[in-house]
Parts: C-alpha cells; sequence; structure tokens
C-alpha cells in the first residue's frame, strides 16, 4: 500500500467518523459506529464547556439534541459549533430562555458571520435572541431584558 492510498482510507475513515461519509471498504459497521458515537459524545462535551448554559439550558435532552444537529457535520471546534446550534435552535424557535441569553451577550460582544473566527467587536453592538437583548458599550455588556423563563 503507497503512502497515497493509506491517506486515502484514512479520509474516507473520517469522513464516516465525522461527517457521515460511507463506511469505507474493510471497515465492520459496528466498531465504527459506536467511535462515531463516541466522538460526537466527546464533541459535545468541549460545546458544552463553550456554552455552558445552552447545555444546562436543554438539560437531559442536551446530548440528543447535539448529536442530531452534529450528526454529518464536521467539527468547527467547541465555540464555533455550540454558536451555530445555539443560531439554529433560535431560528427553529426552541432556543431555552437561559440559552437566549448567553447568545445575546455572546453576539453583543463578538462578532462571528458562521465562517470565519470569532473575534471581538470594536464598535457598539445590540444584539437579540429569544427575547433576551444585550447592550455592548465601550467594552461593557449589559443584559437589558432578561429572555422570559
Amino acid at each position: 500500500m503507497t503512502g497515497s492510498d493509506l491517506a486515502a482510507r484514512q479520509a474516507a475513515l473520517v469522513a464516516a467518523l465525522v461527517a457521515a461519509g460511507p463506511l469505507p471498504p474493510g471497515f465492520t459497521a459496528g466498531p465504527v459506529d459506536a467511535a462515531r458515537r463516541a466522538l460526537l459524545r466527546k464533541r459535545g462535551g468541549e460545546v458544552a464547556r463553550h456554552w455552558p448554559l445552552l447545555a444546562a439550558g436543554l438539560g437531559p435532552d442536551w446530548p440528543a439534541v447535539f448529536a442530531d444537529w452534529a450528526a454529518g457535520r464536521p467539527g468547527s471546534g467547541g465555540l464555533r459549533d455550540g454558536w451555530d446550534l445555539a443560531r439554529a435552535l433560535r431560528d427553529r424557535g426552541v432556543l431555552p430562555p437561559v440559552a437566549a441569553e448567553e447568545l445575546a451577550l455572546r453576539e453583543a460582544t463578538v462578532h462571528y458571520d458562521g465562517r470565519r473566527h470569532p473575534r471581538p467587536r470594536r464598535l457598539p453592538a445590540v444584539r437579540r435572541a429569544g427575547g433576551a437583548v444585550a447592550v455592548q458599550l465601550a467594552g461593557r455588556v449589559r443584559l437589558l431584558r432578561p429572555a422570559r423563563r
């Protein structure tokens, strides 16, 4: 086996594990599926460290909600994955109130367009998420209206 063959097989295995790619030849579905689920749990834990109120707001549903959302999506890191998930839940109208506050505060202080790495905002900003309104002025952030609980 050449180096390029090995690299292609490794890429196919990674795609099957993290991006819902087809099962590569020579691998059994059971162990690959178990490894995929374990990687999703680990990734969900990393997201929960960056977005604790999102995870807490979803409570016991957190692992399933995250796994459903993340299945088939390559990871972007805990901060960005959590941000993308929070926005997706907000857009569907199912973002828990405490997570709406977390999202509004984060979006008032940091700019994230969904493609590039987040970066601090320099100008004043007002952001709203699920009933929560956050204002950032001169580097200070205030939650003007908490989300309804």
